[in-house]
């Protein structure tokens, strides 16, 4: 079995508990997932099953669209519901978010203050993160209650559209580069506005060529356990942001054995310049291998040999 399942992650589990579930769900070991979703989080979670685990790299690091409610007037320490509530330097139990909120701004505020986060900019990752410190996880080190602030990454917000206002909360819906934080998003909101904020709800629409109409819900994946591969989408799918080259069948004798491949190798493509990966298929449409651009333009280099 090879391929991507596309699964519709539930509010609770982490993405490792997903992947643990449907192993023992289907009976197969070799399953990877593809970006992590924080436990109170749902939606679109690509699997990578079989020897399409070689090919996580490529999905990770693709777009993201998601559906998110920004609850204001309240920060927590996670910057979601699930966090201590910050109040005056003074924090509360997990999850609890109750109590008087300050005043929502008008939706002209919230509507323009939402517009100045699209675009390319360094943006700080939240205390209760994965990323790590000297090796260490920055949310083992929160949770110690260590001072910690994971390092800034550059992120792309695409597109941030207002959705609708009611009461304290705010829908939105987003698109963003790989590595971007809808909760960091969540906080600077708060800290703009004056009011404070966290995420109340968060919901992957899309992740990459994969969008949640095409998922399945997990609890439907354990229920079929192996017939639930009927649904991969191939190998020369999975990664279908990268652009497609047919070898010829000499060429991809040399691409299993990670020859570089030259304009006798790739019919109409003598001219070409290749800027990143590359997705090699045979004439029938089966994937041979990812490629890099090679030493001398028009050229290129496999080196992820799946065939």
């Amino acid at each position: 079995m090879d391929g991507i399942l596309i699964v519709d992650k539930p509010a609770g589990p982490t993405s490792h508990d997903v992947v643990d579930r449907v192993r023992r769900a289907t009976g197969v070991r070799r399953i990877g997932h593809t970006g992590t979703l924080d436990p109170f989080a749902t939606g679109v979670l690509p699997l990578v099953v079989g020897r399409a685990t070689r090919l996580a790299q490529f999905l990770t690091a693709t777009d993201k669209c998601y559906d998110a409610t920004i609850r204001l007037g309240i920060s927590t320490d996670t910057y979601d519901l699930t966090g201590h509530r910050i109040d005056e330097g003074r924090s509360s139990e997990p999850g609890e978010a109750g109590g008087r909120t300050p005043a929502v701004p008008d939706l002209e505020t919230i509507d323009r203050t939402l517009a100045s986060f699209v675009g390319s900019y360094e943006q700080e990752p939240p205390p209760f993160s994965a990323k790590k410190l000297a090796g260490v996880p920055s949310y083992v080190r929160a949770r110690q209650g260590e001072p910690t602030q994971p390092k800034s990454v550059p992120v792309t917000v695409h597109a941030l559209e207002l959705v609708a206002v009611e009461g304290d909360m705010v829908s939105v819906r987003l698109s963003c580069s790989a590595g971007f934080y809808v909760r960091a998003l969540a906080q600077a909101l708060g800290e703009r506005l004056g009011v404070g904020a966290h995420v109340q709800a968060l919901r992957r629409t899309r992740s990459g060529g994969f969008s949640i109409e095409q998922a399945v819900p997990l609890e439907v994946v354990e229920r079929e356990g192996p017939r639930a591969f009927d649904r991969l989408v191939p190998l020369a799918d999975a990664a279908p942001h990268l652009p497609a080259v047919v070898l010829t069948r000499e060429a991809i004798g040399r691409a299993v054995h990670g020859a570089i491949l030259g304009p006798a190798d790739l019919p109409g493509l003598q001219a070409a310049r290749f800027v990143g990966p590359v997705r090699l298929l045979s004439d029938d449409g089966a994937l041979v291998a990812i490629a890099r651009p090679g030493p001398a333009p028009g050229t290129l280099h496999p080196f992820v040999v799946i065939r």
